[in-house]
């Protein structure tokens, strides 16, 4: 076989696998472009008889979705802020110190992540009870920094690890202190694996559901995750409207990964060539 027919065979393949991970999507858009009569009719076309491009503008008067918006980007950009800012002095201790049960503490934190949330619904709904946090934001934003806090403190610590010392070593000699060093030389290297917990974070609390559904009661203090279920329940079936928000909440997530995808896989892989 030529590298010409092997260029186009792999091609064809990555097109394939494309199309196959894209199909969801594009039978969301076909969904969220229906008229409602046509989604109540037996049987019903794969493609919109009529293109109801208003579906997009009129879910925001359906439903409270600028507030549900509000509140998924609050809990997510503060989960994780909240999160860098517990993980990063742990990391970077944990791979610039060697200290008795290190590795104990490593692998602790790395069993954490066995645990799913929806094991400890329970639990976490008893705290909140216990706190008077029921209901808040405040709620979410602390259940999910401590979701994903192992996984930030886990790539913080490889992507820490890969620093040369002597970076550090020479910012001392200059004058420059811990912190000043973490700040300006070790962060700015690291940038890659502190990247990758952003956006890791930042999804996770993006997408969670079990526990906002559990802890969130008023209309106002829910996130998309549990609006966008609000529009199919017993007494009404508007799979249009259902669509077009879960399309929308998508958006947020396609542009930030746009965004910082030229530093993933560097994050990633942080700490595995020594």
């Amino acid at each position: 076989m030529t590298r010409r027919w092997r260029v186009a065979l792999l091609a064809g393949v990555g097109w394939l696998v494309a199309l196959f991970f894209l199909a969801p999507y594009v039978e969301m858009l076909l969904t969220a472009l229906k008229p409602e009569h046509e989604l109540t009719r037996s049987p019903g076309g794969y493609v919109p008889s009529h293109w109801q491009w208003s579906n997009f503008t009129d879910v925001w008067t359906a439903a409270p979705l600028w507030t549900n918006l509000r509140v998924s980007l609050t809990v997510a950009g503060g989960s994780t802020l909240l999160t860098l800012l517990c993980a990063l002095p742990a990391a970077y201790y944990s791979a610039r110190n060697r200290f008795r049960g290190r590795g104990a503490f490593l692998v602790l934190v790395l069993v954490t992540q066995m645990f799913a949330p929806t094991a400890l619904v329970v639990g976490v709904y008893r705290e909140a009870v216990m706190l008077n946090l029921t209901d808040t934001l405040e709620a979410l934003i602390l259940v999910n920094a401590a979701f994903n806090l192992p996984f930030c403190v886990w790539i913080l610590h490889g992507s820490f690890s890969s620093v040369p010392r002597e970076l550090e070593e020479a910012a001392f000699l200059d004058g420059t202190g811990r912190i000043g060093a973490l700040l300006r030389v070790t962060l700015p290297v690291s940038m890659p694996g502190v990247v990758t917990a952003v956006v890791y974070t930042f999804i996770a609390a993006w997408n969670e559901y079990i526990v906002a559904l559990t802890v969130s009661v008023s209309d106002n203090r829910k996130p998309l995750t549990v609006a966008i279920p609000s529009f199919v329940t017993q007494y009404q079936e508007h799979w249009q409207y259902l669509f077009a928000t879960s399309l929308i909440a998508i958006i947020p997530v396609v542009v930030l990964f746009a965004l910082v995808e030229r530093y993933l896989i560097g994050g990633l892989t942080a700490g595995s060539v020594k």
